[in-house]
């Protein structure tokens, strides 16, 4: 059985291959979204190659709700998006395939049914399909190229459904098992550095070093170090020390 979460409904018009079909179910279920309707499939239905590609999503094929026309597929739905790469003698409003996701957001939410219709892959659909249509997704493409294959519109819309409808996180860090170094920590790492370097010489001339330490402690500042990459500094700083104390003493044996 199809998921109880308000979703659109996603309508595939006339779609002519069954690998496509398939791809268009997995793209779906990718972004949880499990309400497929297809209409008049040129191949029939069902369609061996489309449970093949659909590799996970087959239970989308299985429930999908198989339609004669576009009328009785959206005939329950009280907002209908059609998805049209080309410009249209139609007087539609025109969305982005993100604001029209947030529309069905809107919408659905407010207990409508939302469908969006995808067409055909040799040439979409025709004026008479997106008649039938409230609105056009129109999406951004490369002018001189723009053609999308079926089951790339159908992710393109539902991963932007996705993002309307869920609180998606635009960025996180992942620490594999440590913690960020706190401020100590760092400052006793600038102050092992120090001690080495200047026994190295490396603070040279004298009248610079203090603005040579200001500039290597600005350094470590703005570095987000976590606690593995401080001992691992460490350890690095260390390691040089004694090779260069066991090639003294190797000298002088």
């Amino acid at each position: 059985m199809p998921t109880d979460t308000p979703q659109p409904s996603f309508v595939l018009v006339r779609p002519q291959m069954g690998e496509n079909i398939g791809a268009a179910a997995r793209a779906m279920w990718n972004f949880g979204l499990d309400r497929m309707r297809i209409v008049a499939p040129r191949d029939g239905w069902p369609n061996p190659n489309a449970t093949a590609m659909a590799s996970g999503a087959g239970r989308l094929l299985d429930e999908a709700l198989l339609c004669e026309d576009i009328a009785g597929a959206v005939g329950d739905c009280t907002y209908v998006f059609a998805t049209t790469a080309r410009s249209r003698d139609l007087t539609k409003p025109v969305y982005s395939p993100e604001e029209a996701m947030a529309e069905a957001q809107r919408r659905i939410a407010a207990g409508q049914k939302v469908a969006v219709l995808f067409g055909p892959e040799r040439a979409g659909m025709e004026n008479e399909d997106i008649a039938q249509a409230n609105a056009i997704i129109s999406v951004p493409v490369n002018p001189v190229f723009a053609s999308l294959n079926l089951a790339q519109c159908v992710l393109l819309c539902a991963y932007e459904w996705q993002r309307a409808s869920t609180q998606v996180t635009a960025l996180r860090e992942e620490l594999a098992g440590t913690d960020w170094a706190a401020v100590q920590e760092v400052d006793h790492l600038a102050r092992h550095y120090e001690e080495q370097l200047d026994e190295a010489g490396f603070f040279f001339p004298a009248h610079k070093a203090d603005s040579m330490k200001l500039n290597l402690r600005n350094m470590w500042s703005r570095m987000p170090l976590t606690r593995v990459d401080v001992q691992t500094l460490h350890g690095i700083m260390r390691q040089m020390v004694r090779w260069k104390e066991r090639g003294a003493q190797q000298k002088s044996d």
